[in-house]
């Protein structure tokens, strides 16, 4: 089945941005700046959202766009892009390969198109409502993408990101009570945990702390593979600040222990 006029664009969105990150990555004239928050930003997060910026404005010039670097543009209107250029930037200036660039449309407040997009691993995963989710290996083989079958939480693989994040902005020993309550736990982190609960190869991922571009392209991936995608209150939504996906079966499960 084609993709969607959407979800076509975003793929293309997707290539102009690896081919800026993979040009810049290990480059020894990177420019590295700090942001208010304290968390890095590169000339290479830039140049990907001016990039895919001026691609919307000429092929979605009614849309909004809304980026982690630039901020918001356009007008008050149902459909927005969110854009992370580079989600992952502190592996991105350390050589880790796990970075990647996340580009979602929200129709009415719903993610409708997810696409992470991460050159480096040569993955990338998509998705749009009503049409499945996706990913592309890195022999070049596409293949529809499905969460996992696991049922109890003893059998569970977990993941999540930084656990101080934990200790400054949620409770630490939720966390580790969940983690305890699991088979296997890692800290895959940031958008490789969600795609990861996607395609079945583990079966939570908790945050704590998230922005909205940093989660929207992965809620509908993660429900289009069959799996739930919540905040941590349980509400179905990217923009709560914090995140939860899992293949479903563990979902409330997952939850209590993180509201302990």
């Amino acid at each position: 089945m084609l993709p969607s006029p959407d979800l076509a664009l975003a793929l293309e969105l997707a290539d102009i941005a690896d081919q800026i990150t993979l040009q810049r990555a290990g480059a020894a004239d990177l420019w590295v700046d700090r942001k208010p928050d304290r968390t890095p930003v590169t000339d290479a997060d830039l140049a990907v959202e001016d990039a895919v910026r001026a691609v919307l404005g000429k092929q979605r010039p009614q849309d909004a766009v809304l980026g982690e670097e630039r901020g918001v543009a356009g007008a008050d209107t149902d459909r927005c892009w969110l854009l992370d250029p580079i989600d992952g930037t502190k592996n991105f200036l350390r050589g880790v390969p796990v970075w990647a660039t996340l580009i979602a449309l929200v129709e009415r407040g719903s993610p409708a198109v997810g696409v992470v997009s991460a050159p480096a691993l040569r993955r990338r995963w998509w998705a749009a409502t009503g049409a499945g989710a996706h990913t592309r290996d890195a022999h070049g083989i596409v293949r529809t993408i499905a969460v996992s079958g696991v049922g109890e939480l003893a059998d569970a693989y977990l993941s999540t990101t930084h656990l101080g994040t934990w200790t400054k902005y949620r409770s630490r020993e939720s966390y580790l009570s969940l983690v305890d309550a699991t088979w296997e736990n890692r800290a895959f982190g940031d958008f490789w945990q969600h795609c990861l609960v996607a395609e079945g190869a583990i079966d939570v991922a908790a945050e704590p702390i998230v922005s909205p571009w940093d989660v929207a392209a992965v809620q509908v991936l993660v429900e289009q593979a069959g799996g739930r995608f919540t905040d941590l209150e349980g509400m179905a939504r990217f923009d709560g600040g914090t995140a939860l996906s899992s293949n479903g079966l563990l979902h409330d499960a997952a939850l209590a222990m993180l509201r302990r």
